[in-house]
């Protein structure tokens, strides 16, 4: 802990550090002992069944005479695999995030003429407000480009007109602006990190109308602006994968969660930053690539299986990298033989590796993707089906694009504020409950005290 800006007696807040660990310790057996679930998981691993929706479907596994029995992931949005929606842009060689924002938000694929005129709003809002890059960002710089794109996202409802008004349209309206103006949160964030922490030059582009989602980030945070279309391809396949997961991943329950008290969409959609940010969650994918370099600095030989499973064994037995005793990037909650999302960018990262000088990397994530299953198992006792989540592949592709390791969650949240800004609509129209889950107190009756007497 950095206690340099933490005025006061040390000591003192080192013996209330001793008095909390001492009073609030829940002993496992409890868990068990009552009919808790933690993490809102069933004892068989699936998630509590918390609501319903219509926007996103994750396939992992299916229900046999009551046991989970694996298979082949499938991610739907809105019905549609994702296999056959990213399948038909690649045929017509063209962008698909937009295409796919509307999907999420609205129910069904537009006509060509409805698409024109949703990328036509999408570029009309991308502008932030006057003033808000020299008042919001350049004025506080943050170490951790997902705390300012949060605390940037909350700054926005000063800035608007009508930012309480939680009816169908509002949110909407509130929804196209968030989804247009996050990349440019996240790219004026990191120019300033660089200039404040870095000590480099910030780089400024204005935004032209005519791009794509994709297009415009690699413009963004690129200092000669340039890029090929082959990579802004590649970078729209990685925003719509990542787009939603369904309603029950951590920042979209979030995102619903807090939606439910009839907040403002800016707190709604600032909490789900909060929540992606987490190295459980979208921060994984940081993770792997920190797992990746401590790989590359203690294995000798990367090609060689047996040096890889021997050091991916000490991981799992809390020996190096962090600790953790987990493999990132492999094993999901939902997906047992395959993650679609993981598959479609494994395809599409080899050959931009091979030209980045990025090879090795791509061949050791493909060692740990068929040996770590295995090592998991044979190290923990245990028979669980586990595959590689997406994040074990997004931070390759990331890095074979350019774009800095500050910015691989920032990226996640780019592509993810579109399913929350469905899920939010959704539970605005839908549903009149606040979330209000129940906690089973274990503390014991006691007798208040006198302050002299304790």
């Amino acid at each position: 802990m950095d206690k340099s800006q933490f005025l006061g007696d040390s000591h003192v807040f080192s013996r209330l550090t001793d008095k909390f660990n001492e009073n609030n310790q829940i002993p496992k057996g409890d868990y068990s002992r009552f009919p808790v679930k933690p993490g809102l998981r069933n004892t068989d691993g699936t998630g509590v069944m918390a609501g319903l929706t219509k926007i996103c479907n994750v396939e992992g596994y299916y229900i046999d005479d009551g046991e989970r029995v694996p298979k082949p992931g499938r991610l739907r949005y809105r019905g549609i695999d994702l296999y056959d929606f990213v399948g038909g842009c690649k045929a017509d060689d063209r962008f698909g995030f937009e295409e796919l924002v509307f999907l999420l938000i609205f129910g069904s694929l537009p006509t060509k003429e409805e698409l024109e005129g949703f990328c036509s709003l999408i570029s009309a809002n991308r502008e932030l407000p006057y003033d808000f890059v020299e008042d919001v960002i350049m004025r506080a710089p943050s170490p951790n480009i997902m705390n300012k794109m949060a605390s940037s996202v909350t700054a926005l409802y000063a800035y608007d007109d009508n930012p309480d008004d939680i009816s169908v349209d509002n949110v909407l309206r509130q929804s196209i602006q968030l989804i247009a103006q996050l990349p440019a949160i996240m790219s004026y964030a990191y120019q300033v990190k660089r200039r404040f922490f870095y000590k480099k030059s910030m780089y400024i582009h204005q935004v032209k109308p005519e791009q794509k989602t994709a297009e415009v980030v690699l413009r963004s945070i690129r200092s000669d602006k340039t890029f090929t279309e082959r990579e802004a391809k590649l970078l729209d396949l990685c925003l719509m994968i990542h787009a939603d997961h369904g309603g029950g991943n951590n920042s979209t329950f979030t995102t619903r969660c807090i939606s439910s008290t009839g907040t403002d969409t800016y707190s709604a959609i600032g909490a789900g930053i909060g929540s992606l940010k987490g190295f459980r969650h979208g921060g994984a994918n940081i993770k792997v690539t920190e797992m990746v370099d401590d790989i590359f600095a203690n294995v000798r030989d990367t090609a060689d299986e047996d040096e890889v499973r021997a050091y991916l064994r000490r991981i799992v037995r809390k020996e190096v990298n962090d600790n953790s005793g987990l493999i990132y990037g492999m094993g999901h909650a939902i997906y047992t033989l395959s993650d679609p999302r993981a598959v479609l960018l494994k395809q599409n990262a080899k050959e931009l590796a091979e030209e980045n000088g990025l090879l090795k990397e791509w061949q050791l994530l493909d060692t740990i993707e068929r040996i770590a299953p295995a090592v998991f198992c044979e190290e923990k006792g245990i028979q669980k089906q586990i595959c590689a989540n997406v994040d074990l592949y997004s931070g390759l592709v990331y890095r074979t694009l350019g774009i800095p390791e500050d910015l691989y969650t920032p990226m996640f949240a780019v592509a993810r504020v579109a399913g929350w800004c469905a899920h939010r609509l959704e539970e605005v129209a839908t549903c009149s409950k606040i979330m209000r889950p129940a906690y089973k107190s274990i503390s014991k009756p006691c007798t208040y005290m006198n302050l002299g007497e304790r």
